[in-house]
């Protein structure tokens, strides 16, 4: 009776790790923030790092133990994200960093947040298997984020950020890739 169980949760890692595996490289992101209501914009440019991690290693097993997961659990792969950003219409550095996500069913896990230090969790699902949703909360606000493969030299993304029902901000994002 394990087998029937085994081959279900293989079947549902697959879109997962797939996208993540595709995602694998080095990225040039170009993103505009708009900030609610007011529209005030803001430009920035990152180069973006990503690495699948495999299930089982070493940065999964930390993140699983950030999250208090019990040692029998094993999440099931992930992606290591570096990057480092540039404010383009200040000319100057803005942020460098470098982040964990790890999948487990429909929960990403991952060692930070976009406003915050501390390890937060996200739901997610795929509505076609290039477009990965995402739903964080945390601190009362929502983070809303949809990151859609677009052949392999291309991803876009969108964030809306929204706290008590009110939207906060927009971000939207070009990344081509560099790397592979």
């Amino acid at each position: 009776m394990t087998l029937p169980l085994q081959i279900a949760q293989t079947a549902e890692r697959a879109p997962i790790a797939e996208f993540f595996q595709e995602s694998a490289g080095k990225w040039r992101s170009e993103r505009r923030y708009y900030t609610l209501p007011e529209g005030e914009t803001k430009e920035m440019e990152s180069i973006i790092t990503i690495r699948f991690l495999e299930q089982g290693c070493h940065e999964l097993q930390q993140l699983a133990q950030m999250h208090d997961l019990a040692d029998s659990v094993s999440l099931q792969c992930g992606a290591e994200v570096i990057w480092e950003s540039t404010d383009l219409l200040k000319a100057r550095k803005e942020s460098k960093g470098c982040t964990l996500f790890g999948a487990l069913g429909s929960i990403l896990y991952r060692d930070r947040g976009f406003a915050t230090s501390k390890p937060v969790t996200a739901k997610y699902y795929f509505s076609n298997p290039k477009t990965l949703c995402l739903r964080t909360e945390y601190n009362g606000s929502v983070f809303e984020e949809e990151l859609k493969l677009v052949g392999s030299k291309y991803r876009t993304r969108q964030t809306i950020i929204s706290r008590a029902g009110e939207q906060l901000m927009i971000g939207q994002y070009l990344e081509k890739r560099i790397e592979i």
